[in-house]
């Protein structure tokens, strides 16, 4: 990780640049599969898995029996861990549920919303070099809990042809039936056209990398709703001299370990914390399975030594991280100024990783500094808000006029008729 002293305020975004991509590629190599898939349905879908995935498949449902096989196949200590990881995000996305009230916004004039889960949704679920089986925990528990008609879940198989039994039971412990071996550009594109076997959905949801991003921004494009611009993984740690390195360089590389377009950052204003981080970060990083990815990861990362805790602070609301982890003892000096953040973890003994997996909290989270605008998944992602209102004959008599005057004034004259053959019929029949 390069190391950057005192910044200066001007070249933070700069210092602080995400990993650049082709966009020009990356949107002909969506435009192309789309094409293919509005044109050629499952063929098109058939001819990607093989062609990115390197899987031949001649079908891309999964078979329910295969869903239920797959409990046999966990041992019982992932299946409790699993049991354990839903109950508690059932638990935190059960509680976001709100009423409605009945608001009188003047005499005779009653408005109210009305929350209704979405229909139909789509889920995509990365499963090529990590299989992560706790994002269907993660989106299927929240879809479920809203009411969601009809889901459908894509995920891309392995290379042996099949989909991980722990992504599965995953499955089958939400209660998700239809799952599809897709995945990538070509899953994006199946769910949002539709084709002869997966149905075309209303809003798709799911992580993925920059080309899965780019996919769920061109379905967005044709009339497809999308949970957010959700990209590859980040996280920024605030750091102080009682942060303990060795914690610190385990989060860090907990996202440089999600592939190589992953970016960590460590800002701190404690000279003598960096010294130690380097230290874990060699150390920790030579036992890691996927030691080559994350240490490509750190290639685009940065540990940066600001002067005080509030350039800290300033900093990181400029950056805006997917992850923000903050390991100092004045926590709560901090806590009121943090405006822009996918997901929050406070102390020394609260790893990002237990966001990612089985706090509760949602982990599927803004990245590429789009939370200064969207928030992570959430039960009230998988709804919809329906306003309804009903006015009086009173109620008209008196915001009538207010509405016509509104009307003429924009020059929108059957609006203001709307109004005003409503108030002759009451004052005829009074």
């Amino acid at each position: 990780m390069q190391v950057i002293k005192y910044p200066a305020k001007e070249s933070w975004n700069s210092v602080l640049t995400r990993p650049i991509f082709n966009v020009d590629e990356l949107e002909d190599a969506v435009n192309l599969v789309f094409g293919e898939i509005k044109r050629d349905g499952d063929k098109a879908l058939f001819k990607y898995t093989l062609q990115y995935d390197g899987v031949n498949i001649n079908k891309t449902e999964v078979n329910r029996a295969d869903i239920d096989a797959s409990e046999s196949m966990l041992d019982d200590e992932l299946k409790q861990a699993l049991v354990i990881a839903a109950k508690n995000i059932q638990t935190f996305h059960e509680a976001q549920f709100q009423d409605s009230e009945v608001i009188e916004t003047s005499e005779g004039v009653r408005c109210w919303r009305k929350s209704t889960a979405i229909e139909k949704v789509g889920l995509y679920v990365p499963g090529g070099s990590a299989p992560l089986f706790s994002t269907v925990l993660m989106l299927g528990i929240p879809a479920k809990l809203a009411g969601c008609g009809e889901l459908v879940l894509c995920t891309p198989p392995g290379k042996n042809g099949k989909i991980n039994p722990a992504i599965l039971y995953a499955c089958k412990l939400v209660g998700i039936d239809r799952v599809f071996q897709v995945g990538g550009i070509q899953a994006i594109g199946g769910m949002a056209y539709g084709t002869e076997s997966i149905p075309k959905v209303h809003k798709i949801f799911g992580p993925g990398n920059q080309y899965v991003t780019a996919a769920k921004q061109r379905a967005n494009r044709i009339g497809v709703a999308i949970d957010m611009p959700a990209g590859p993984s980040e996280v920024m740690i605030l750091a102080d001299e009682t942060a303990e390195p060795e914690f610190v360089a385990a989060d860090l590389l907990s996202q440089a370990e999600h592939g190589t377009d992953s970016q960590v950052v460590l800002v701190t204003w404690a000279e003598q914390l960096i010294e130690g981080v380097e230290q874990e970060l060699e150390k920790q990083l030579q036992a890691l399975s996927r030691r080559d990815v994350a240490a490509k990861a750190l290639e685009n990362s940065k540990i940066v030594l600001v002067k005080s805790k509030e350039e800290a602070l300033e900093l990181s609301n400029s950056y805006a991280p997917e992850h923000l982890i903050v390991s100092v003892k004045d926590e709560d000096l901090l806590i009121d100024g943090i405006k822009n953040a996918g997901s929050v973890f406070l102390g020394n003994y609260t790893p990002e990783s237990a966001g990612d997996y089985a706090s509760g909290t949602n982990h599927t989270l803004p990245t590429n500094g789009a939370a200064k605008a969207y928030s992570g998944v959430s039960l009230d992602s998988f709804m919809k808000s329906i306003s309804f209102q009903k006015i009086s004959e009173k109620g008209l008599l008196n915001l009538g006029p207010v509405i016509e005057i509104m009307a003429k004034a924009e020059q929108l004259d059957a609006h203001s008729n709307a109004v005003t053959v409503r108030l002759n019929k009451i004052k005829l029949n009074s």
